[in-house]
């Protein structure tokens, strides 16, 4: 679904994922919509692929883009983008926002891997993301956002992550950056002068049995044990490519 307003553009695109009986994943639903177009790729085993193409630049100020994606009992599906996501300053002033919504069943398994998102100078964007778990379902999941293009300010860039495990909370958190933030986003005890920051969230049963202990993984990467069957993996770096090197390697020390 998409239209175009006086203020900007409004679309959302779905994906619905379901195990064909076959041992492998179907996709019932898989409409793209406007900027937000929908690839199925070639997958491997039981895994649908599903690739996000943007079809223009965006989001710009005043557009809201939305993602929603199901995975039923049994299915397995890998959603990746086909490029980093540039947000950037519309004609007017209001702020563009982001949201995405992923709910993984009891026995299905999401791995929802995008390219970075990057805050271009005069931007300013809201990302909230939300994820529900049933209690045997399995997630990876990667955020990567990027302040500023080479040689440039960021715009001004707020994230929201919130997982639930069973219906219960594991992770809330919220980071905000760039000009009209508060202060101390820049300082020592969040980003400490770095302009790339990433996350991984890893839900697994097993994890409930064998909890995974607090540790530092490398100089700007730390892993965190969450109330549930679930891990966070927090990073940042001074590029996008060596935030994506952190995290690969974070994410191969906990078996991919």
């Amino acid at each position: 679904m998409d239209r175009m307003t006086v203020t900007g553009v409004r679309a959302t695109a779905r994906i619905v994922a379901r195990d064909d009986g076959r041992g492998g994943t179907s996709l019932p639903v898989l409409e793209g919509a406007g900027p937000l177009a929908l690839r199925r790729t070639r997958g491997s085993g039981a895994e649908a692929r599903v690739m996000v193409v943007g079809a223009m630049s965006g989001p710009l100020g005043g557009d809201r883009f939305g993602i929603e994606a199901r995975v039923e009992e049994g299915a397995r599906l890998w959603v990746g983008s086909a490029a980093a996501t540039i947000a950037l300053p519309g004609q007017g002033k209001e702020e563009a926002r982001y949201d995405v919504r992923l709910d993984v069943a009891d026995g299905g398994e999401l791995h929802w891997l995008p390219e970075q998102l990057i805050s271009a100078g005069g931007s300013d964007l809201r990302v909230r993301t939300r994820v529900d778990v049933g209690a045997r379902g399995r997630l990876v999941l990667r955020e990567e956002q990027v302040l500023g293009r080479v040689g440039e300010e960021p715009g001004r860039l707020g994230s929201r992550l919130t997982v639930r495990v069973a219906g219960r909370a594991v992770l809330d958190q919220e980071l905000a950056c760039g000009p009209g933030a508060l202060g101390g986003w820049d300082g020592p005890a969040v980003l400490a002068g770095h302009r790339a920051v990433g996350q991984l969230v890893l839900v697994r049963p097993e994890f409930a049995a064998e909890p995974l202990t607090a540790r530092m993984l490398g100089e700007c990467a730390a892993l965190t044990p969450l109330a549930g069957p679930a891990v966070l993996v927090s990073a940042v770096a001074g590029d996008a490519l060596r935030l994506r090197r952190v995290l690969d390697e974070a994410l191969g020390q906990l078996g991919g």
